[in-house]
């Protein structure tokens, strides 16, 4: 949880002042700057979603425990380097580089999903899972407090510090039940086809990308929405950020309760449910007249949204066998990672061609057919 924790804030601290580093990097055309803070944003994601299943598959042969020492050592190195950059293509590559090096979170997903009793998989991804919400919550925050006390590059050198502590600390203090060694010479010769059953597999690569499509297609236009919303120009930003972080705040809530109630009835029943839920709580999202209207329909989105993620994880476990258990988590990961690129491209595309309330009712439909797919799905 620390280590998970620890590397995702490190991944989304630099969003509140990405477009001053930029600046200071010497990109001073307003367009420009824009144009190079979303390529070096992306970029960690991008190649992240590209190699998820690389490291999957490597931890399935040489030990999952491994996996988190070299993402957090890579992480740690990654980051202190961007505070030494010198020109923003160095910038954007060392991004690249942490996307790369990284996937600690996904790596202790698969730690987790593989170490832990089946009975009980479901409470402690969802446990898990809270810590990684929190990180994407506090992590501009974070980044919003430390430049204006310390700098924008000192702020990178204490984020590469703190994944340096998550390092020693995986190092030192996790343990691993480590496979036999006919079993790594048969994750060697697994992969895809190792699944005799791929529908479930299938089903959950699917709506994971749904999920953070879900999530992240309202996120381009939330500040514009809120500015029909909110009278006093003065608060609309304020008031933007705090609808983005209610979702993340109950999801952080949410999680290893849903994950808990999963475990006795049944993961892929709390991962319909909550499709269905979040569906029905988005069609009032599309006609709220206030802002705290919209701050308390997210929240609530957010607290149903929050088992997903474990659920996925302990019914991709359940149905795929353990020795390539690693390779199918990393990719669902790139698969998540699909759907929070495409989400907030389509999101913004809808809005602004079709309008902000299509967004809210599309991506309900979307939800809807999701969890009438699982539902049969489940039952074939």
């Amino acid at each position: 949880m620390f280590g998970s924790f620890t590397t995702i804030v490190a991944m989304t601290l630099l969003l509140p002042f990405l477009p001053l580093y930029v600046e200071q990097l010497g990109v001073k055309e307003h367009a420009a700057i824009v144009q190079w803070s979303g390529a070096a944003y992306g970029a960690t994601f991008l190649t992240a979603a590209l190699v998820a299943p690389l490291w999957g598959r490597l931890a399935d042969l040489y030990g999952r425990k491994l996996m988190l020492i070299r993402a957090s050592l890579g992480m740690s190195v990654a980051m202190a380097l961007i505070g030494v950059v010198g020109d923003v293509w160095q910038l954007v590559g060392l991004r690249l580089l942490a996307g790369l090096l990284g996937g600690y979170a996904s790596g202790s997903m698969v730690l987790v999903a593989t170490q832990t009793p089946k009975a009980r998989s479901g409470w402690a991804l969802g446990t898990l899972s809270s810590a990684i919400m929190a990180g994407n919550l506090v992590g501009p925050l974070v980044g919003g407090a430390l430049p204006p006390l310390i700098g924008i590059r000192a702020t990178f050198f204490a984020a590469g510090g703190v994944i340096f502590v998550a390092f020693l600390a995986t190092a030192l203090l996790i343990r691993e039940d480590r496979q036999p060694s006919q079993s790594r010479a048969a994750a060697a010769s697994g992969g895809w086809a190792a699944v005799p059953d791929k529908g479930p597999l299938t089903a959950m690569l699917l709506t994971g990308m749904l999920l953070m499509l879900a999530n992240m297609s309202i996120e381009p236009i939330i500040t514009v929405y809120v500015a029909t919303l909110v009278e006093d120009p003065a608060r609309v930003t304020m008031t933007a950020g705090v609808v983005m972080s209610a979702a993340a705040l109950g999801s952080i809530l949410s999680a290893s309760w849903l994950g808990r109630l999963a475990d006795r009835v049944g993961h892929w029943n709390v991962i319909v449910g909550c499709l269905a839920v979040s569906a029905v709580l988005l069609i009032p999202q599309a006609f709220v007249t206030e802002g705290w209207q919209l701050v308390g329909l997210r929240f609530l989105m957010g607290l149903s949204l929050g088992g997903l993620l474990p659920c996925i994880a302990s019914v991709i476990r359940h149905n795929v066998p353990e020795r390539v258990a690693g390779n199918m988590l990393g990719y669902s990961t790139s698969a998540q990672y699909v759907g929070q690129v495409a989400g907030p491209l389509l999101g913004g595309f809808v809005g602004g061609h079709v309008g902000m309330r299509a967004v809210f009712l599309g991506t309900c439909v979307l939800m809807a057919v999701g969890a009438a797919w699982n539902w049969f799905a489940k039952r074939a």
